[in-house]
């Protein structure tokens, strides 16, 4: 197959960004390539992004995939708009074979040219973040400047991210040695050693319908760049970024002298669940999943034959002390129940907040006083329907709509929850948060508080003090996970104490957070997203681990 890219074009355009990448993971400062604001892509390119997203709507997205069998998808944006694209139904007794058949190349051609043959994958999808953004936010519900965001830049800082995890992994080992070992008055022993980092085989990662290019990037990008063929399944709901995401990587793979097949989509018909099929198959070494608790924890039992990558539920909770600051807290807080109809892996649920109340710069406040205020923070910053509709975009479901109707039910209500139209989509369902007051006096296994109500919903839960707040933080932790945890303290000895309880129960820890940074929004390079060590996720986004048993190291050793 001949290179359209060769290694010394791919090395001069992309070995700088590998070298920053590598140097930031070390250093966890602040770095992206891509950048966020929609008018550094050029003043045609909102424009342009929206007229490739519209003529992709009513077509058949043909990849040229081997074991084609049929077209499905059936995909309806959450803001009402059908998008009628079909996409290839496929044979894996065709297509798996066929992915395997390039993996010697992918192999031999070593971690290099594999980190900056995805670099440039990375590249083209960047070139086109307005059109992802749209793909994004019709199938994901997100408001338009987050799926740019968290769709284009952020997802895309998350897979270079994974991308130098996985280059610096493999290198860890040379790729050759010689080993002489001394034997007295004898001739020594000598040994030439190769050591070459081997796949395990096809990676299958299953997408999630929130976030499928953010949670999928890493999966993709860390799989590949090991030497791993991907298979993507996408959600049935959020078919549409993914599958341009591969059709991307196709053209990239075979752009520089690789088989395309590397990197293939399956997509499945309606009802068909193709993942459980697809997850226990011989051929499939590796999986990435993002979803349910249930799903997830029958992979991890079930997928023997593959090392698996699970993000699930979590109860995410934050514990309320005291403050310095607390007009900021409100704020900071309100931000974060709203943002997104709180459809993140990682916004808060339970409010902890001592049944005395909490001291603050205002002045001592009641237990009701907090909620009240909070529940008027939420108020004010979606009164205005344009803005509301800017932070909450869609509903990305039904079911998120009937938890939170039934969450209603569930308690005395603080804040109700209202409908807004949406100017531009009058089909989306759009709803603010509802948070709804609970007691943790008798907490049964029962209680609401104790499991995971994905949406815009939280509780508002009183405590007896910190110390009940604390206990309670770690029961929920413990055995339901958290993807996050958020605290507000003035106390150094109050600090510290839920610092160790986040030590250790695994639970990544934000403390006082009252300005632009709020406890479910994390970034590339920097921020860990999830531990891997409670419920909710068994790894981290990304870390040495999240990369280093997809592949292994084999050794060759030769006589001298």
């Amino acid at each position: 197959m001949a290179a359209e890219l060769t290694v010394p074009q791919l090395s001069a355009k992309h070995r700088p960004t590998l070298d920053q990448a590598l140097a930031t993971i070390r250093s966890r400062a602040y770095w992206s390539p891509h950048p966020e604001h929609p008018k550094a892509y050029g003043e045609t390119a909102p424009a342009d992004g929206l007229a490739a997203f519209e003529a992709l709507r009513g077509t058949r997205l043909d990849l040229g995939q081997p074991g084609t069998d049929g077209w499905t998808g059936a995909e309806t944006s959450p803001y009402g708009v059908e998008l009628g694209v079909e996409y290839p139904h496929v044979d894996p007794e065709v297509l798996l074979p066929a992915m395997r058949a390039g993996m010697g190349a992918w192999r031999d051609a070593g971690p290099e040219v594999r980190a900056l043959v995805c670099i440039e994958i990375l590249a083209r999808i960047s070139a086109r973040t307005h059109e992802f953004a749209h793909a994004v936010m019709h199938t994901s519900g997100q408001a338009f400047m987050m799926a740019f965001q968290a769709g284009g830049p952020h997802a895309q800082d998350r897979g270079l991210e994974a991308v130098a995890y996985a280059y610096e992994e493999q290198t860890r080992v040379p790729g050759q040695a010689d080993w002489s070992k001394p034997q007295g008055k004898k001739d020594p022993l000598e040994l030439g050693k190769t050591f070459t980092a081997v796949p395990r085989g096809i990676s299958l990662m299953i997408g999630c319908n929130t976030f499928p290019t953010w949670n999928g990037y890493p999966g993709i990008f860390a799989s590949l760049a090991t030497g791993n063929p991907v298979l993507v399944k996408p959600h049935p709901r959020a078919v549409l970024p993914l599958a341009l995401t591969v059709q991307v990587a196709r053209e990239v793979l075979g752009d520089a002298g690789f088989d395309p097949n590397l990197v293939a989509l399956a997509v499945e018909r309606p009802g068909e669940g193709i993942a459980k099929e697809l997850a226990v198959r011989p051929e499939i070494k590796v999986i990435d999943y993002t979803g349910s608790t249930e799903f997830g924890d029958w992979l991890e039992v079930n997928a023997r034959q593959a090392q698996v990558y699970t993000e699930k539920a979590g109860v995410n909770t934050v514990v309320l002390d005291s403050t310095d600051n607390y007009k900021g807290m409100l704020s900071n807080l309100a931000f974060s129940l709203s943002l997104y109809s709180g459809q993140m892996c990682t916004t808060p649920q339970n409010l902890l907040i001592p049944r005395d109340g909490i001291e603050t710069d205002a002045g001592h406040k009641s237990y009701d006083e907090v909620v009240s205020d909070l529940a008027g923070a939420v108020g004010g910053l979606l009164g205005d329907d344009a803005r509301a509709n800017a932070l909450l975009g869609a509903l990305v479901n039904p079911d998120v709509k009937a938890r939170l109707e039934a969450a209603a039910g569930l308690g005395e209500v603080a804040l109700a929850s209202r409908e807004v139209t949406h100017p531009d989509f009058p089909g989306a369902v759009v709803r603010t948060p509802v948070m709804v007051k609970l007691d943790s006096a008798k907490p049964d296994d029962s209680a609401p508080y104790l499991s995971e109500c994905f949406g815009p919903v939280s509780f508002a839960v009183a405590v007896d003090s910190t110390a009940g707040a604390l206990e309670l933080l770690r029961r929920t932790v413990r055995e339901k996970g958290a993807m996050t945890v958020g605290a507000y303290t003035t106390s150094a000895d109050t600090e510290r104490a839920i610092e160790e309880v986040c030590l250790e129960e695994s639970a990544q820890l934000s403390l006082n957070l009252t300005g632009g940074v709020y406890v479910n929004q994390t970034a590339a390079f920097s921020d860990f997203h999830g531990s891997g060590g409670n419920p909710a996720a068994n790894a981290a986004l990304c870390d040495g681990a999240f990369v280093s048993n997809r592949f292994r190291v084999v050794e060759v050793r030769r006589q001298g």
